[in-house]
């Protein structure tokens, strides 16, 4: 067989979206498609149950609802329906007062800059969406404070300015007691207070009902509340108003970004992998990791547009597939670890190893037929810069396969509001598919909340030394003498690293004594 014939074969036409994926450069054998066909049925048959409302997060008791969000008459019940519709439709309304000027901030005619404040999901989603879609002429300009980075915080807030007084702050967070979200929101406000400003006057939330940040926008009069529901993880939200506020105050068109998602969704329930191009990618995805995780996924997109895909990829496929135990309980440590850039940047960065070093990886190349909006120059006679574009796109993708690595080409027609939700859906929708045929839980994320709960030990530890410091203040003690005294000498390595951290920010009141080394180091409140 040549290999125009196993391109035509194993191309996978998505006719409605202008989507193509090509399969024909992974280097799978002729029967694996047939070999697994019953594990794909079964995966089929649970997100048949998922989409029609079955608890497919067993650990946590829940429903697992993003694909409503889209087609929110799908939903397993009326009042779902009328709740999401009800949403999109305040979301609209509020959007529209905003840019008329009948929303205003406190003390300027509108609303020109958002400041949109959440971590992970809550930010990633919103980001890929507004430097995918946003342009010169966005009706507000968007920021993200998506960290609790001091430094990082200061600097956006230093980018805003005096633009302050008419950004309006959203405020992401479900459970409203995530504390990277939280600090975000206190660092913002303090900074509305330092000019002069009310933070309740420029301040809407996007929270569960009942939660934290509902009780504190509600008693302060906030703007406005947008909801958050249990059946809508935050690395899958940005179809809701999650993604779809800051999207429609920037400006974005979110009945496209809908749209696009609900013909994906239809695409990808077809039963027939060839057909299918979210299936047809899980199975890729298994072939290429003997369905272990053995191989990295390298994202490489032609287009700057493109440029966070592969950070918002990162959170959505690791974060769902790393789990330490299936379904069944045993210990399996799967995962599939993302990582890229953008193209042709790449070019000059880690191709070479690609090409030539450790074989650890497969690629899936993004391709965007669309190069701009308007005409294109020649850079040369017969030729612009979008086919030097495509030329290194179709070089690097020969390169690779010349050496015996595998890819896959997503090929889209734009980088419009329909194309995007397309594509979010085609991987959320691949992302179910794989973890079923691995047997796993896409929908919970234990690491993610040991984490928090190892912090928060962190945290409290830190609280307890720094007021035995102040309560002996003038003695200087080393860090193993501080956790014998504060009952913690089996962690000594964080009572030094919390006491250097602490040492190294002259306004916490502790003080290193120079020139120790790392057990001899000395601290004293100052």
């Amino acid at each position: 067989m040549t290999h125009w014939d196993r391109y035509k074969q194993y191309l996978c036409v998505c006719e409605p979206l202008g989507f193509t994926l090509d399969v024909s450069r992974m280097r799978f054998s002729e029967d694996f498609l047939e070999r697994m066909q019953d594990p794909l049925l079964r995966a089929f048959d649970a997100m048949q149950a998922l989409e029609a409302g079955a608890i497919a997060n067993p650990d946590e008791q829940r429903q697992v609802g993003h694909y409503w969000l889209r087609a929110p008459e799908l939903a397993p019940t009326p009042e779902l329906t009328r709740e999401i519709q009800k949403t999109l439709t305040d979301i609209h309304h509020f959007a529209d007062e905003v840019h008329a000027g009948t929303v205003r901030p406190q003390t300027t005619a509108r609303f020109t800059h958002l400041l949109v404040v959440g971590i992970g999901g809550s930010a990633l989603g919103p980001q890929l969406v507004a430097d995918a879609l946003g342009g010169a002429q966005d009706r507000m300009r968007v920021h993200f404070l998506d960290n609790t980075d001091p430094d990082g915080m200061d600097r956006t807030l230093a980018q805003l300015g005096e633009h302050l007084a008419s950004t309006m702050t959203v405020v992401i967070s479900k459970s409203g007691g995530t504390k990277e979200t939280r600090n975000g929101m206190l660092e913002a406000q303090a900074a509305y207070e330092a000019r002069g400003l009310s933070f309740e006057a420029h301040a809407v939330a996007i929270t569960g009902e009942g939660s934290e940040l509902d009780r504190t926008a509600k008693k302060g009069r906030w703007l406005r509340t947008f909801p958050m529901w249990d059946w809508v993880g935050g690395r899958t939200s940005v179809m809701s108003a999650v993604g779809l506020l800051p999207a429609r105050l920037q400006g974005v068109d979110i009945d496209a970004l809908l749209a696009g998602a609900r013909d994906m969704d239809a695409a990808t329930r077809v039963r027939d992998a060839r057909h299918n191009p979210a299936a047809l990618m899980a199975l890729m995805w298994h072939h290429a990791t003997g369905g272990r995780g053995k191989k990295d996924l390298v994202i490489l997109p032609y287009k700057d547009r493109l440029l966070l895909l592969s950070r918002y990829l990162q959170q959505l496929l690791m974060e769902s597939l790393g789990k330490e135990r299936d379904l069944e309980g045993r210990v399996v440590n799967q995962g599939l670890t993302v990582y890229g850039n953008k193209c042709s940047t790449d070019q000059h960065a880690y191709v070479q190893q690609l090409r030539e070093g450790v074989l650890n990886f497969f690629v899936t190349f993004v391709e965007v037929l669309r190069d701009r909006e308007g005409r294109s120059m020649a850079v040369e006679e017969g030729a612009t810069s979008g086919d030097y574009l495509v030329g290194f796109l179709l070089g690097t993708r020969e390169a690779l396969y010349e050496k015996d690595r595998e890819s896959m080409t997503l090929t889209v027609p734009d980088v419009s509001a329909r194309t995007l939700g397309a594509l979010i859906a085609l991987y959320e929708r691949a992302v179910g598919f794989y973890a079923s045929l691995v047997g796993i839980n896409a929908y919970h994320q234990p690491g993610v909340e040991a984490g928090k709960k190892a912090a928060g030990a962190v945290l409290a530890l830190q609280h307890k030394v720094v007021a035995h410091l102040r309560a002996r203040k003038g003695r200087a003690l080393t860090a193993e003498e501080l956790a014998a005294e504060v009952g913690a000498a089996d962690e000594v390595e964080t009572v030094f690293k919390v006491l250097e951290h602490l040492a190294a920010n002259p306004d916490r009141g502790v003080r290193r004594t120079p020139g120790n080394t790392y057990f001899e180091a000395r601290f004293s409140a100052s």
